[in-house]
């Protein structure tokens, strides 16, 4: 799924498995169609930064399946004690970018990986709910 999505990232079943160990990863099913999928990363730093990032297939956004996946990505890295979240979305993908504002999130910054073309914006949840 991970792969559909965000191709530039594609990751190998060994590299999904070693990241299934340090991450929370969720998958979203519609009946019994795989259509999207998570990653929690935990806390970290004297921040407690966590990311939190919500994939969904094109043909199934707008359903409200990206709004469960955040929420439920958002309520487990808040009680892993996260004090600040981020998200990562592929520069290219408009919809994960209006996505991601739309829940108070604001670009932090544009970058390029080493060896890559494709470009990335990473995001940072303005105030915290509590």
């Amino acid at each position: 799924m991970h792969n559909e999505i965000v191709p530039p990232a594609a990751m190998t079943p060994d590299e999904a498995a070693e990241r299934a160990g340090r991450y929370r990863l969720e998958n979203a099913y519609l009946g019994d169609t795989l259509v999207g999928c998570s990653t929690v990363r935990p806390p970290a730093g004297e921040e407690r930064t966590a990311t939190v990032i919500a994939r969904v297939l094109p043909a199934f956004r707008g359903r409200g399946i990206g709004s469960a996946l955040y929420a439920a990505g958002l309520a487990h890295a808040w009680g892993l004690g996260a004090r600040s979240v981020e998200t990562v979305v592929l520069a290219a993908n408009a919809d994960g970018l209006r996505f991601a504002e739309g829940r108070g999130f604001v670009e932090r910054e544009r970058y390029v990986l080493d060896g890559e073309r494709d470009e990335w914006v990473d995001l940072r949840l303005a105030g915290h709910p509590s």
